[in-house]
């Protein structure tokens, strides 16, 4: 399968990313079928050289099947090449790691709701005809309770009979 992904290049803490045609099986950095275009995520994204694309050989590659990874899709997204992708569900990205401990707790009563709302499912559950008989089968399970506490005066004897030698 063919896809449309970056292909880090650069030095320590200066990544530039080519992006490239590869086989999915090939490793990140390794073989691939085509340079179409690179990316330095170090310039400020209003310039012009932060992203260069052959917008030509990328719809040529995408009719032949290629699929272009998530963060590729959000390049050619910006680049205005293809539509851009859904965002995803994260609500706390934006929060410091260190404020995000009191964003949860904001959360929480939100989440609380939903939880009261799973109980009133389980009722349904349980008036169920079938559940009726695994109701009663638990009373069985007693008399196993009761052989337990047999074993605890077996335990007392013992400290009763201390030798008197």
């Amino acid at each position: 399968m063919l896809k449309i992904r970056l292909s880090m290049g650069g030095v320590r803490k200066r990544p530039i990313y080519k992006i490239v045609i590869a086989d999915s099986r090939a490793p990140r950095d390794g073989r691939f079928i085509e340079k179409i275009g690179s990316f330095n995520p170090l310039l400020p994204k209003d310039k012009k050289e932060r992203i260069s694309i052959e917008a030509e050989r990328v719809k040529y590659w995408i009719s032949k099947g290629a699929k272009p990874t998530l963060r590729v899709s959000r390049i050619l997204g910006e680049a205005q090449i293809m539509p851009m992708p859904k965002t995803g569900n994260n609500p706390l990205k934006a929060v410091p790691k260190k404020d995000r401990k009191k964003a949860e707790d904001k959360e929480t009563p939100a989440a609380a709701p939903k939880v009261e709302a799973t109980p009133a499912a389980a009722p349904k559950v349980e008036a169920t005809p079938a559940a009726a008989p695994k109701v009663e089968a638990t009373p069985a399970a007693a008399p196993k309770v009761e052989a337990t506490p047999a074993a605890a005066p077996k335990v007392e004897a013992s400290k009763e009979e201390p030798k008197k030698d």
